[in-house]
């Protein structure tokens, strides 16, 4: 029996061919393993033969150049980055979070390709939308240099894959000879691994502009599929136009959607029901009128062209030979009969058909375009204005594009990613969502830690990083959402409806050269007999979240061929945690191992003299045992072993150093199998 954590991303290549070997074993072989190969000694390693498994799927094999495929110069390699196991994890940093304690809201800085690989356990299958706003590959944007690149790192240089001090992060230039190839590389390995994150009704929603439209959509056809494909929405940025010498001013963008299979649909917007009345007190209720004719000619519905009598006064409603009666005679008396057909005075005008409001299938319409309805990129600057004083970023998606994706794709309950966060504004539009209808979304926030440039208005006014922004953002929006709710003045609807009478305060753009208008909402502007909901919902409205970091392993590399071992080494074998790492830091590396959540709530306590910690207590009333119970300390006593065995917890985790000998580590799993039997006992 294996009791020791793993303690890295799970091997998704090593897993695939275990289900191709279940499957198809005579397609398994051995290939040279030339990274622990010497030339004294070959090792070998599972390999796939792939021409004799295009056989067993398929009595047609595709093959050569015929073959439709979409491809690029480093999809391969990218497709291995996306399988190939790290050894990392994500650290707790309770001091920069907010509401640590009670918050289910993820903020994690770091590379987004090791984070989504560091989540794939704990997020598998959990996440019901994606948001992505990545960079549009504009040779001015910066983009991700990962490991699939060319290794020679002279040559890197040359091509600017890595600066001097081997920075990951560079611009794609277009004069670069794979200035196409680089963005769909780092864009394939990403989603890739976002996709096995998504429920199996989920959604993923990305935003990008021409230059990269096509592209983009080849690669999420390869990975979720063409009948994965949801729909393309477009959305005006802007309403000035820029200065172009084709006399084409570009002022939108596009929101690519992709399902997977599960996927339902839509909301879609909530139907105008003001068109609906009920003058004949049908005990149906209120109805509105709709057509009553199809467009089908006399000759291709002979049996739908007919005179149209009203049984009441005898008047006669001549038909159309273009455009037919939408039933035959026998269905229309029914219709008749039924008074669901309304009769005008005049023969000249048109008899049409009750429609009711308590038949209609859903309350809402399908969603088309986003012209008109959805805030433009001046919206975004006057949020970031409204927050700061000042607009720290220069292409921010507005809030209400965000709020119209998460309400149309998302329950209450959903979990929201953004793996590009920026400046945060998915986490402000999953907050302010919330506040508006109750909910209990919950997001999960991925940000490379970008340095600001040190000639920005933002690295003036004290933000380092990128990150540095997005967080304080999200205080700052949580807390006004908290005090607008709590005074009284929640009725966001009502805001909406009423916010051009709103007054308004000027400001300045970064240009100096336009000026814009801030609505400025008043504290109390709101329902007076809603001030008691309203501050019911500011107190169970999350606007906190939790900060993680991503680093190296928590553990040492202890790893030594004979002839390195020395006395330091042998020291090192004492404990193969990391000196700088706490309780804190093993406690949730182990939950990425386990697969648990990072987002649920724990307690430490002492038991003896040793710190317990409980991860996801359970309820012992409902006979819930806790998720995972873990202690850290050195030479744990066997009657605190005890203890948390008769807890029968699902997990339980230890130190190697908890125990001074073997015998001793072999007692706890003697204690577990008397007092908990089912208990999942391992050592890191």
């Amino acid at each position: 029996m294996n009791n020791k954590l793993p303690l890295q991303t799970p091997n998704l290549t090593s897993q695939n061919i275990d289900k191709i070997a279940a499957l198809f074993p005579n397609c398994i072989t051995e290939m040279l393993d030339e990274e622990k190969s010497t030339p004294d000694h070959k090792v070998y390693k599972r390999g796939i033969n792939f021409e004799l498994l295009k056989q067993m799927l398929s009595p047609d094999v595709v093959d050569g150049d015929e073959a439709y495929e979409f491809t690029w110069v480093g999809k391969k390699a990218s497709i291995v980055e996306a399988n190939k196991p790290i050894r990392k994890t994500l650290r707790p940093c309770p001091a920069e979070s907010k509401n640590w304690d009670d918050t289910e809201n993820l903020y994690i800085e770091g590379d987004n390709l090791e984070v989504l690989k560091l989540l794939q356990e704990s997020y598998l299958g959990k996440v019901k939308m994606i948001y992505i706003d990545p960079p549009y590959n504009t040779g001015n944007d910066f983009i991700y240099a990962d490991d699939f690149m060319r290794s020679q790192d002279e040559e890197n240089r040359q091509m600017g894959m890595y600066d001097e001090d081997k920075n990951r992060l560079f611009k794609n230039n277009d004069s670069n000879g794979r200035f196409h190839s680089d963005w769909c590389s780092m864009m394939y390995s990403r989603l890739m691994l976002a996709r096995n994150l998504l429920t199996d009704d989920g959604v993923i929603f990305i935003s990008i502009d021409d230059n990269e439209y096509a592209t983009l959509k080849e690669l999420c056809d390869s990975i979720w599929g063409e009948s994965g494909f949801l729909a393309t929405f477009v959305w005006k940025r802007r309403a000035s136009s820029a200065l172009d010498q084709s006399k084409c001013s570009t002022d939108h963008e596009y929101v690519l959607a992709y399902k997977m299979k599960n996927f339902k649909a839509f909301r879609g917007t909530d139907k105008d029901y003001k068109g609906y009345s009920n003058p004949d007190n049908d005990p149906r209720g209120p109805w509105t009128t709709g057509d009553l004719t199809v467009g089908m000619t006399a000759d291709m519905r002979p049996n739908q062209f007919y005179d149209l009598v009203d049984p009441k006064t005898g008047i006669v409603y001549k038909p159309n030979y273009n455009r037919v009666w939408s039933y035959i005679p026998e269905s229309m008396a029914e219709l008749i009969a039924d008074n669901r057909i309304v009769f005008p005075n005049n023969p000249t005008k048109r008899p049409m058909k009750k429609r009711f409001a308590s038949e209609l299938d859903s309350n809402t319409n399908p969603q088309s375009t986003w012209m008109d309805t959805i805030g433009m990129n001046t919206e975004a600057t006057k949020q970031m204005y409204d927050l700061f004083g000042k607009s720290f970023f220069a292409y921010t998606k507005p809030e209400s594009l965000i709020k119209t994706l998460v309400l149309q794709a998302t329950e209450k309950d959903s979990i929201i990613l953004d793996f590009f966060s920026g400046s945060a504004t998915t986490a402000h539009a999953v907050m302010q969502l919330n506040a508006e209808d109750g909910g209990h979304r919950k997001f999960i926030m991925v940000q490379l830690p970008e340095p600001c440039d040190e000639k920005s208005e933002a690295y003036k006014a004290g933000y380092k990083t990128i990150c540095d922004i997005g967080k304080e953002r999200i205080r700052r929006a949580g807390d006004k959402l908290y005090e607008t709710l709590k005074t009284g003045g929640n009725d966001f609807q009502h805001i909406a409806k009423n916010i051009n009478t709103a007054p308004r305060k000027t400001f300045a753009s970064d240009d100096g050269q336009t000026s814009f208008e801030v609505p400025i909402i008043p504290a109390r502007w709101g329902k007076a007999d809603e001030t008691a909901e309203n501050q019911k919902l500011a107190d169970s409205l999350d606007i906190g979240f939790r900060v993680f970091k991503l680093d190296d392993t928590n553990m040492k590399d202890v790893y030594y061929s004979a002839e390195e071992y020395s006395q330091t080494n042998l020291e090192d074998l004492e404990s193969n945690i990391k000196e700088d790492r706490t309780d804190l830091d093993l406690l949730f590396g182990c939950l990425l191992d386990w697969g648990l959540p990072l987002s649920m709530p724990y307690r430490s306590e002492k038991i003896g003299n040793c710190t317990v910690h409980t991860y996801a207590p359970g309820d012992a009333a409902l006979n819930v045992p806790d998720a995972l119970i873990a202690c850290f300390d050195s030479n744990v006593p066997e009657n605190v072993i005890k203890e948390i065995a008769k807890r029968k917890p699902r997990r339980a985790v230890f130190r190697d150093s908890s125990f001074a000998s073997s015998p001793e580590k072999i007692n706890v799993f003697e204690i577990f199998k008397l007092y908990a039997q089912d208990t999942d006992v391992k050592v890191i």
